[in-house]
């Protein structure tokens, strides 16, 4: 299975567009975002995704009540997802495996805006896929996860 993996998109409606057309194209099954939306309209645009969609919030999230209206199952990280076939730890922030209440596979993260792709020597996969938003560092990126390699390929957008 094909997940595409986005964070810190921070209210960028074209480039969180551009994400979900470019996981579409790749045929990725479902979205995970791990947080700085921002506002409800962006959420909008990210809940048009054709499958399932889960996130947590991030520290930019100002409107959160608004946000939970549009989507009630955005969670508080680190949100622990058994997607795949495979157990994912979902946070804003960097965090460790050991947050999991079992010990994940993967670890997404966000925040930093910093592209990762990292193995921990316990073969713990931590995936930072950068910013989507590209207001930061003017490199716009999100990541596709394949849960049958555990593999993961930063995309530019």
């Amino acid at each position: 299975m094909k997940i595409g993996v986005i964070s810190d998109s921070h209210d960028h409606l074209p480039m969180i567009r551009r994400a979900l057309a470019v996981f579409q194209e790749r045929g990725a099954a479902c979205v995970l975002h791990a947080g700085d939306f921002v506002a409800p309209f962006a959420v909008r645009e990210l809940l048009k995704f054709a499958g399932p969609v889960h996130g947590c919030f991030g520290n930019n999230d100002g409107e959160r009540a608004g946000i939970r209206q549009v989507w009630p199952q955005v969670a508080e990280p680190p949100v622990a997802l058994a997607v795949g076939g495979r157990r994912i730890l979902l946070s804003h922030a960097p965090v460790t495996p050991a947050a999991a209440p079992q010990v994940p596979e993967v670890v997404i993260s966000g925040h930093t805006h910093r592209v990762l792709v990292e193995r921990t020597p316990a073969g713990v996969l931590l995936l930072n896929p950068g910013e989507a938003g590209g207001w930061l560092t003017g490199r716009a990126t999100v990541a596709l996860l394949d849960t049958d390699t555990l593999d993961a390929e930063i995309l530019d957008l």
